[in-house]
């Protein structure tokens, strides 16, 4: 304080207090040439006592007077230091910029002049205080008085000179304050924002657009400001950005997708247009960027189709579009599910052009994506279908699809039936497909459907309890009515028939089964199912059956059925081979002569045929009373309702067959026709017999 008192006359410190802005600027004067004498002769220290003096004993005065006239002091400092000035920045710019928020608008004035005076004489050597000037000028930009805000704007400009001309500028230390301000609403400070933004983006060596994520939603919200200049900014400074996004090969399009989602759903018009217009743009340049953000991008779309304003339904319908066209693969981190989601969500919508556009969705990701759309389907079904009444239109729906479309039956069944098992219990849903398709008017449909059930059932792990149950139709109730359940439609196909008795160990009836087969009955599907059986047996599925093999004595209705099965299949095939090696595996020591004699004398179910109310005994211990073995099951009745469902089949068969003949006839007559070639189904079926085969007569 003494050198500075030694070097600063006492007329000069009271004129820098005085009211009058004449003496304190005379007095100003003063020291810029005490200043600029004491650097020129490098003494440093006098210089800092010098400011030292000018802040405590004039800045942080609490009269008026002081702090305006060390202000215009220490604006005169600078001035008198010129070219070394900079070294003593950390002294003079603080106090400065603590008068921005004095409560006295005219040393704020001063204070805004200050600074301007000091920028104009260090220039870029103040970068380093840029975050906390640019904080005050925000506040400034919105100050009461008007002459303060003029202040302000001059030095604003001329900070925005030197930033755009320095090297030093640090865009990332300033990004922070720019995005925790984009959030003010008072329109002095927008408008002081968007310039800034504005100028920093000209700039060619600074990136604005790599860091457009963090302010964007900023922008985005001026748009719905009071302020027609506001808002006419922000739209300038997005639609830039936009024309560099479209010129740029590397953009953030995850971060700022997320804005725009939720900026059109915006109650303001203007502010939904431009999302949606962005959101246009980035689904036609974002590529691989936006996969992960496809859902979203939907959720937004699809409402705006219906917008009340034309603009927006157009852009949107548009977007939409080129949205469906890229076929992008889950493996991508493309969620179907949430697709799904967001397009089942929007069946809801009051708007009929958002809910048709909802249905385009699914079906087109049903067509791309059959497998994970079906699954995600079916689970929202199987949640409506816990009712009873839902659960049986949705399986007469399921069935009526199969109908119509064998591919789908197919390629998708078995996916569809084992997501249903699992949903809403494998033995229900089995129950009721098989009392719809136990009265199928289509009867080659209900064959191929019964097949696939079968072929599942006796595959599919998602039904190895169902399994289970049946294995014990002999011995308990629930096993039994499963079984008389399956069997009506089970009845359209014999292979299906006698998989099911194979898989309940009723080996009796399975055999009975066989023998009742006629010519008609053994063609080449038969065969086909056949050669799929006897590859079967020889999974873990089966491997109870073939450890019962070890017992042939007690199971010798088992060893009778597989050897009625071989006796069927052509010798040269490779089912035949491998269901004849597997019996010559069965051991003979258990046999005996009574049981031998009664498994091959007389026709099966002889009794039955005569007193239908009789039982039969089946595989097992034979010394076990009859009627708990059969359990109730009447398998005379049983297979007098196969042998129905049978000639159903083979009437149907022989209708179709005089269809073709009678096509084939009208061919005939017709001049110069190409002779006509019989379908490859009846040249494939093995020579008819008209007599019904005897008990134990098999023919391959």
């Amino acid at each position: 304080m003494a050198d500075a008192l030694s070097v600063m006359p006492a007329a000069v410190l009271r004129n820098l207090s005085d009211k009058l802005y004449e003496k304190r600027k005379n007095a100003a004067l003063e020291v810029e040439g005490i200043v600029k004498q004491l650097a020129s002769s490098g003494d440093h220290e006098k210089i800092s006592a010098v400011i030292n003096l000018l802040t405590t004993e004039f800045t942080y005065s609490p009269q008026a007077n002081h702090r305006k006239g060390g202000l215009i002091g220490l604006a005169a400092a600078t001035v008198g230091l010129t070219s070394e000035a900079a070294q003593h920045l950390e002294q003079i710019v603080p106090p400065v910029l603590n008068s921005f928020s004095d409560q006295d608008s005219r040393v704020r004035y001063y204070a805004c002049e200050a600074l301007y005076n000091i920028a104009k004489v260090v220039r870029g050597d103040f970068i380093i205080f840029f975050n906390q000037i640019f904080d005050a000028l925000c506040k400034l930009s919105a100050d009461s008085d008007p002459n303060v805000q003029s202040a302000a704007h001059l030095l604003d400009r001329l900070v925005k000179d030197i930033v755009t001309e320095s090297d030093q500028f640090s865009i990332e230390e300033f990004i922070p304050l720019l995005r925790e301000r984009m959030n003010v609403l008072n329109p002095y400070v927008r408008q002081f924002l968007v310039g800034w933004i504005t100028v920093l983006d000209s700039v060619p060596d600074i990136d604005m657009l790599g860091f457009l994520p963090d302010f964007l939603d900023g922008l985005f919200n001026m748009l719905s400001d009071s302020s027609h200049e506001i808002r006419q900014q922000a739209d300038s400074a997005l639609s830039e950005f936009l024309q560099e996004i479209k010129n740029s090969q590397s953009v953030d399009y995850g971060r700022m997708a997320e804005i725009l989602v939720q900026r059109a759903a915006s109650p303001d018009e203007f502010t939904r247009l431009t999302a949606i217009t962005w959101i246009n743009e980035f689904v036609k340049l974002g590529g691989d960027q936006l996969v992960p953000y496809y859902a979203d991008i939907l959720g937004a779309i699809l409402p705006c189709i219906s917008d009340k304003e034309e603009k927006i339904r157009v852009v949107a319908r548009e977007t939409n579009e080129e949205l469906r066209a890229i076929k992008a693969d889950p493996a991508e981190a493309f969620d179907v599910g949430a697709i799904l989601s967001i397009a089942r969500r929007q069946l809801d919508s009051e708007w009929e052009a958002t809910r048709i556009e909802a249905l385009h969705w699914i079906s087109t990701l049903l067509n791309r994506h059959r497998s994970e759309v079906v699954l995600l389907v079916l689970d929202i079904h199987a949640c409506i279908a816990q009712d009873p009444l839902h659960f049986r239109q949705l399986v007469v729906f399921l069935v009526h699809k199969f109908r119509v479309d064998h591919s789908l039956l197919e390629r998708r069944g078995a996916l569809v039936i084992r997501r249903l098992c699992v949903l809403l219990g494998a033995e229900r849903v089995y129950r009721e497909l098989s009392n719809i398709l136990e009265g199928e008017a289509d009867l080659d449909f209900a064959c191929t459907m019964v097949q696939a059930l079968n072929l599942i059932l006796l595959t599919s792990s998602e039904l190895s309890e169902l399994r289970e149950v049946l294995k014990q139709s002999l011995v308990n109730t629930a096993g039994k009515d499963l079984f008389v359940s399956l069997y009506a439609s089970w009845c359209h196909s014999p292979m299906a028939i006698i998989s099911l008795c194979l898989l309940a160990q009723m080996y009796q009836h399975a055999s009975a089964v066989i023998q009742s087969l006629v010519e008609e009955d053994i063609n080449v599907k038969f065969l086909v199912q056949l050669d799929k059986l006897i590859r079967l047996l020889e999974t873990p599925i089966f491997a109870y059956l073939r450890l019962q093999l070890l017992e042939p004595g007690r199971y010798i209705w088992l060893l009778k059925a597989l050897y009625g099965l071989l006796m069927l299949l052509p010798q040269q095939s490779a089912a035949f081979k491998i269901l004849r090696t597997r019996l010559k595996t069965v051991p003979s020591y258990s046999f005996n002569g009574d049981q031998l004699k009664r498994a091959s004398s007389g026709n099966l179910y002889s009794q039955i045929l005569h007193h239908s109310g009789s039982q039969i005994a089946e595989d097992g211990d034979v010394n076990q009373d009859n009627g708990n073995l059969q359990n109730g099951i009447n398998f005379a009745s049983r297979l007098q309702q196969f042998e129905q469902m049978q000639r159903q089949h083979r009437m149907h068969a022989k209708s179709q067959a005089q269809s073709r003949n009678s096509s084939t006839s009208l061919l005939k007559d017709v001049p110069k026709a190409e002779p006509w070639v019989p379908p490859t189904s009846d040249t494939n079926r093995l020579p008819s017999r008209s007599s019904r085969r005897g008990p134990g007569q098999l023919h391959a």
